[in-house]
């Protein structure tokens, strides 16, 4: 007797996936080079394994049911899994990683990251890269959910995280900066609390995908713009959107051309030590990939770069 097991494979997960994104059953068949009723043949032997229903067909869509939108979900968390668990296999056969995703930050610096890229494949590795761009408690976060492998640009409490191995990348300094025709320009110093509130902030969102997340340099009741990366942060300050607290680093640029405004406020300058973080592993042994790039961490000029040198065009 066939149970739901035989028929929820990853094929047939895979197959739900393709349907979702291409939106009906006749898309997704010719997509996937098959004739719509043998498609809608194995979604029905799937709806029977489970006794549900996974779409509702009174819609030309392929609209799902509430049923079927969690087994969508679940099954992409399923492969994501089985993807995992091959490339460890692999890993443990060759000693190469078939991907290695680098969760970063967005205060550290694209430029220099593309230039270790480029020095990486140069080599003509069997592994593949994956940059993904997080911010805040979400850089960690990546790492923590296995959805990554290095993490760079995390807090220090990355050190005292069970199972995690972090180094100093070092440390990044935070200036109160906005645009010469910003109101708060031209406003003696140092500013107050209570000036900065009237006037909006420019602050960028935690990426972290369960609980608050953090912030930074708010202050209560003050108006928000909130934008997803340090880089938006900074365009968003030079049109004079809002102010607020900058990455010194990059900001430097645009304060020596006079685009951007320093001013002390009341606050002390904040300091920031960051640094990288992977995870460790006592059944599989490192990798060969993660091993190149924490070898290039070793590098003092490499870990300064990552921090400092953020060019413009």
């Amino acid at each position: 007797m066939q149970t739901a097991r035989d028929f929820l494979t990853p094929d047939a997960l895979s197959m739900l996936q393709s349907i979702a994104e291409a939106g009906s059953f006749a898309a997704a068949a010719r997509e996937m080079g098959m004739v719509p009723s043998a498609l809608t043949y194995r979604v029905r032997q799937i709806e029977d394994a489970l006794d549900v229903l996974l779409y509702d067909r009174s819609s030309r869509q392929a609209k799902l049911t509430a049923a079927g939108a969690e087994l969508l979900r679940e099954g992409a968390r399923l492969l994501e899994d089985i993807d995992a668990v091959a490339n460890r296999v692999k890993r443990v056969a060759t000693g190469w990683e078939p991907q290695l995703t680098i969760a970063i930050d967005t205060v550290i610096s694209k430029p220099v990251v593309m230039e270790l890229c480029e020095s990486f494949f140069s080599q003509s590795p069997p592994t593949r890269i994956r940059i993904r761009e997080e911010t805040l408690s979400g850089t960690l976060e990546a790492l923590l959910t296995g959805q990554a492998d290095l993490a760079l640009g995390v807090g220090p409490d990355s050190a005292r995280t069970a199972g995690v191995h972090s180094k100093p990348l070092g440390s990044m300094t935070f200036v109160y900066a906005v645009a010469p025709h910003h109101p708060l320009a031209d406003a003696p110093e140092p500013l107050t609390d209570d000036l900065i509130q009237k006037h909006r902030a420019v602050a960028v969102a935690d990426s972290i995908q369960r609980g608050a997340g953090q912030t930074y340099g708010l202050l209560s009741g003050q108006d928000v713009f909130t934008v997803p990366t340090m880089q938006a942060k900074l365009d968003a300050q030079l049109r004079g959107l809002g102010g607020g607290n900058l990455p010194r680093c990059m900001a430097d640029s645009y304060i020596t051309t006079g685009r951007l405004v320093v001013k002390k406020t009341e606050r002390p300058q904040r300091t920031v030590p960051l640094h990288y973080a992977w995870r460790l592993s006592k059944t599989v042994n490192q990798g060969n990939a993660l091993q190149w790039w924490l070898n290039q961490l070793e590098s003092e000029t490499t870990r300064n770069a990552l921090i400092s040198e953020h060019r413009t065009s």
